[in-house]
């Protein structure tokens, strides 16, 4: 091996260690901080031996920058081992602070900037172990990504196998029905010849046709044996296969929570805040990419947990509480699910400030404390005073919802005023295998995960209760807007089937919202092992990956969020077979604070054959959509008392009213206005300078069908 590519392979063995390295530090740095004077000396020994390590490898590896800086810590930690122990914090400063630099090194090599020595662009992972007696190697994540991709494709070649095996059976049963038939003929044909005596050849050739049949037959059973062989060899291949990558891909959830106590350290160093943070489940073994997207939920949780949840020192001494707050993280394996807990002992959240925040924000009263609670999660909710680097831009809490959601998961919080706030994530434990109840859609196959499945219902069409200009079904006491599954895909409808049979519902949620989905037949619930999609198909919203069925077939996997979103943002068709009555005339709520602006815009509906409603602000209107209710809603955005960015949010808020039609007719043109429009939950956004009557009555032609 050339000095060169020695050189590439010892700077790959050492990014690869120098991760362990930087972890294990940071954690023993920590545990430092806060360690009574006889772990003291434990502690500072096994630091200065991993500093010692990091200089050896980085001075092998030709990293001059890192062995100057572990060459400084070690002198650091030699002269700290006679500093008393209330100088720990200090030391630990200036301590964390070198690691970071050496981090930030590592990260510098492995990307595209300044590479010391050797280019890194010519440094692969080595195929073979990198030192004589290493009993591992590190696995490339693209690499990993690559093998698994080449193990679904053999796995559909293993269902095409085993669909080939019925075509092949039932040509063997042909033959053997011919045999058969040919037995019965050749004994006429052989007497016939024999009266009317054939030569020799001709009394043979019955013979040699039975013969042929018999050696057709033969060859059949040879290569049906030989291909239920090769089928057992490609199983036998496949399953251990499967598992062997699966337990590749598995990672401890520890390596999720890596970062998390440094980060709360630093928060609570910037608040005056003192805080433990305690990490139990470390072992559970969740895939790589569930982990890898749990880190930043994770990370905003506890930093959230450390600048909202947690009292100053006084204030936790005059509740009684230690001056030190605690953070506990917690992973909990739950079926093919995982359940992550983030809990501390602080205030826990401040529900009087939620409602006022609501209610400003024009959303409808909460049904009860906990889904007051949950308002922490609508887009832009904040109640925080000042914005800081940590808090109070509105964005946290809501990404932490879409990044579980985006994992085919579900968050919760509970909270207890004084006593503190636990939030609860729950995600799929691998997003390569899904159990998922498979539906009929439209010609295709559908797959609905289970985890964010309700309720399997049938009801009859006369069972459906129209509301805010659609179907609804009662679950559970509430109404849930019931929609056909094919229509928000954009697949085909099926044929209405005769004698108004019942309805197949599949009840989905996510983000506390719930809808009813109509599909054609229910087919089986199945673990299902799931693929991403291709390049092409990948923006398709409503879609997060496709499922290979046991058949062979493909199942398309539903991205349960948005189906939901979708749904809940426009109107359907009725569910219910078209009556022979005639038609009812929609009615419309139009607001707007300029009376000649109503005046035009209701003679421009009226004439289109609507109903119309009119309000002055947006207070009034939601006063009336309460009490009356309204097929769609027609709302200008700059308003007195409720705005209609603001009322748009609060109908989507309502359960009753969450599906209505929303469009909003504005002067702000902005593209920054359109797009919070949009974000609030607008149907859609048409701008006045632009406007003319066809552009509205299109709109709502269009979202009431």
């Amino acid at each position: 091996m050339d000095a060169d590519r020695l050189q590439a392979l010892l700077r790959a063995t050492f990014l690869g260690e120098l991760e362990d390295h930087v972890r294990s530090l940071t954690a023993d740095l920590l545990a430092l901080e806060r360690a009574p004077g006889p772990d003291r000396a434990e502690l500072l020994q096994r630091i200065f031996r991993t500093v010692h390590s990091v200089k050896g490898s980085s001075r092998a590896a030709s990293v001059e920058a890192v062995e100057a800086q572990a060459a400084r810590m070690e002198r650091t930690l030699a002269a700290a081992r006679d500093r008393p122990p209330e100088e720990a914090r200090p030391l630990v400063d200036e301590l964390l602070d070198a690691v970071d630099a050496i981090e930030e090194a590592g990260r510098r090599l492995r990307g595209p900037g300044e590479r010391e020595g050797a280019p890194l662009s010519a440094v692969v992972r080595p195929a073979e172990p990198p030192g004589a007696g290493a009993g591992s190697v590190r696995l490339d994540a693209a690499r990993l990504d690559r093998l698994q991709a080449l193990e679904a494709e053999l796995r559909a070649a293993r269902h095409a196998g085993e669909g080939a095996r019925a075509p092949l059976e039932a040509l063997q049963a042909e033959v053997r029905r011919w045999r058969a038939e040919w037995a019965e003929d050749e004994r006429v044909l052989r007497d016939a010849l024999g009266r009317a005596s054939a030569p020799p050849a001709a009394q043979a050739a019955p013979g040699r046709q039975a013969a042929r049949l018999a050696r057709l037959e033969s060859e059949l059973e040879r290569l049906a044996a030989a291909g239920a062989s090769a089928r057992r060899r490609v199983a036998q291949a496949v399953e251990p296969l499967a598992e062997e990558l699966r337990a590749l891909r598995m990672v401890p959830f520890a390596e999720a929570c890596a970062g998390l106590e440094r980060a709360a350290r630093d928060v609570a160093r910037g608040a005056g805040k003192e805080v433990d943070v305690s990490i139990a489940g470390g072992e559970v073994s969740l895939d790589r990419a569930v982990a890898d997207a749990l880190r930043a939920p994770l990370l905003h949780l506890v930093r959230n947990a450390v600048d909202h949840g947690l009292e100053s020192p006084s204030a936790r001494a005059a509740a009684g509480k230690p001056a030190r707050g605690r953070i506990g993280v917690t992973a909990v394996l739950r079926g093919g699910e995982v359940e992550i807990a983030v809990e501390d002992d602080g205030a826990g959240l401040d529900l009087d400030a939620i409602r006022r925040r609501a209610e400003r924000g024009g959303l409808p009263e909460a049904a009860d404390a906990r889904a007051l609670a949950r308002r922490v999660f609508l887009p832009g909710f904040t109640t925080a005073p000042r914005v800081t680097e940590v808090s109070g831009q509105g964005v946290g809490l809501d990404a932490v919802r879409a990044a579980v959601e985006a994992l085919q998961g579900a968050v919760d919080v509970e909270t207890r005023p004084g006593h503190g706030t636990r939030f609860v994530l729950v995600v799929p434990l691998t997003l390569l295998a899904l159990r998922a109840l498979v539906v009929s859609c439209g010609g295709e196959s559908v797959a609905i995960p289970a985890s964010q499945l309700r309720r399997l219902l049938q009801v009859h069409p006369d069972g459906l209760r129209p509301l805010g200009g659609r179907d609804t079904v009662t679950v559970d006491c509430e109404p849930v807007p019931a929609v056909a599954l094919a229509e928000v895909l954009g697949l085909p409808a099926a044929a209405p089937a005769g004698g108004r049979a019942p309805l197949q519902l599949a009840v989905v949620a996510a983000g506390g919202r719930a809808v009813a989905l109509a599909v054609d037949a229910l087919v089986a619930e199945q673990e299902l092992r799931v693929r991403g999609l291709g390049a092409r198909v990948r923006a398709l919203p409503h879609l997060a990956g496709a499922a290979l069925l046991p058949d062979g077939g493909v199942a398309l996997v539903l991205n349960v969020p948005a189906v939901v979103a979708s749904a809940l943002g426009r109107p359907t068709a009725s569910l219910a077979p078209a009556a022979a009555a005639p038609r009812r005339r929609p009615r419309i709520l139009l607001v707007d604070d300029s009376p000649t602006t109503r005046a035009l815009e209701r003679s421009i509906l009226e004439t289109a054959g609507y109903r119309v409603a009119t309000a002055a602000d947006g207070a009034e209107a939601w006063a009336i959509l309460e009490r009356e209710g309204a097929d769609a809603l027609v709302a200008d955005v700059e308003m007195p008392r409720l705005d209609g960015f603001a009322l748009t949010e609060a109908v989507r808020a309502s359960r009753a009213l969450a599906a209505l039609p929303v469009v909003l007719v504005t002067a702000r043109e902005a593209e920054a206005d359109r797009a919070r429009g949009l974000a609030a939950g607008a149907s859609a956004y048409l701008v006045k300078s632009a406007f003319d009557q066809r552009s509205l009555l299109d709109t709502l032609e269009h979202l009431l069908g």
